[in-house]
């Protein structure tokens, strides 16, 4: 097993690094936030057209046909420049759903608009406060409308699209279904989001059309799937931001002086500093083995997907926190960038489920394989 990017996908890595802090400085997320706007829909255009957004979807269907590897290392570098797109819901979910479960028509219809920009898609998984139930939902489906609930969705606001998971009548089993957001039976409400850049919506549905996706009563294994999937992923992004924030840190540390000496050269804040980088690595690791998981479809790929997530959440969250506190009382201000990274890791941290789900997933799956290698 080898647990690093090739050559190739290094080369790709630095190309969208290069890409990305041309065209999404830092100014350009703040810009997101003060404007109000619940995305920068340019800046995706541009990524589609790099190839970035239909990086792992099949050339047949309009992609770049890379590859999963190579969309890890892109999304290492969206989450590295806070990127206000919705790679999330839109490429690491729905597009990843699509393939999995889509009729040739499906992936044929929606899977080269979602590699060109022009489709947005959400995956409305939740029904309220706590942590998602991926095997039973309270959104129902009769002939084929949809009625109920879905909140928070990520990108439901500015989503075109929603893949829903809706029971029948005396059905136990939910299925999955397309619906056309700006068709009849859809409203959308607004919700707050501790970052403003990823959009947060109640969607709501009376009597909408719905499209099935997939097999009868197949959505929470789908979703089961398509969610490991979209954890590894979304650790690279995470990792990215991470590795950010903890270089903002860094940085200050050996700029801003104290008592005639650089902060950085204190022992608190070199011991800080230190655990942010163990933190960093552990979760750089982890995603390592995610990515390896994920390209190769291997048995590991629940276990390798909750390591990387749950790592991924504390590093990011760790590192933005510390940021904050090493720039001191004006790592609070909002004109310091701080804020936007902490904004980040904590909706990221939720955005697919919380920290006690994966943590739970880890734990259930680690003794799985355990009984495994002991039967074996």
């Amino acid at each position: 097993m080898i647990f690093e990017f090739s050559e190739s996908q290094l080369q790709l890595k630095d190309a969208a690094r290069k890409a990305l802090d041309r065209e999404c400085p830092i100014s350009r997320v703040r810009a997101v936030l003060e404007d109000g706007r619940p995305f920068d829909r340019e800046l995706w255009q541009f990524l589609a057209g790099m190839g970035f957004v239909g990086a792992a979807i099949p050339e047949a269907h309009g992609g770049a046909g890379a590859g999963h590897l190579d969309l890890c290392a892109i999304a290492g570098e969206l989450g590295r420049a806070l990127a206000p797109v919705p790679a999330l819901s839109s490429v690491y979910l729905a597009a990843e759903l699509l393939m999995q479960a889509g009729s040739e028509d499906q992936k044929a219809r929606l899977l080269p608009r979602i590699a060109d920009g022009s489709l947005l898609v959400c995956v409305a998984f939740s029904e309220g406060v706590g942590q998602p139930d991926l095997h039973h939902c309270r959104t129902t489906q009769a002939a084929g409308r949809l009625s109920g609930e879905k909140f928070p969705v990520l990108d439901g606001g500015i989503a075109d699209m929603a893949i829903v998971p809706a029971a029948g009548p005396d059905e136990d089993m939910p299925s999955l279904f397309i619906v056309d957001l700006q068709g009849e039976g859809v409203s959308r409400e607004a919700l707050t989001s501790i970052d403003p850049t990823r959009g947060l919506a109640r969607l709501s549905f009376d009597g909408a059309p719905a499209e099935p996706l997939g097999v009868k009563g197949e959505a929470g294994r789908l979703l089961d799937r398509a969610f490991d999937r979209a954890a590894i992923l979304l650790a690279f992004e995470q990792v990215g931001g991470a590795e950010r924030a903890l270089e903002m840190a860094t940085d200050y540390a050996g700029q801003r002086v104290a008592f005639g000496r650089p902060i950085g050269s204190f022992q608190a804040i070199k011991h800080k500093l230190v655990d942010l980088f163990v933190d960093v690595t552990l979760a750089r690791s982890n995603a390592y083995f995610g990515a390896w998981a994920l390209s190769n479809d291997a048995a590991e790929l629940g276990l390798a997907a909750s390591a990387a997530r749950v790592s991924a959440s504390e590093a990011f969250i760790h590192c933005a926190t510390e940021n904050i506190h090493v720039h001191g009382a004006m790592g609070f201000t909002w004109d310091m960038d701080c804020h936007l990274f902490y904004r980040r890791a904590h909706l990221l941290s939720v955005a697919l489920g919380g920290q006690a789900m994966w943590q739970d997933r880890l734990v259930a799956r680690a003794a799985d394989d355990r009984q495994i290698a002991g039967e074996g």
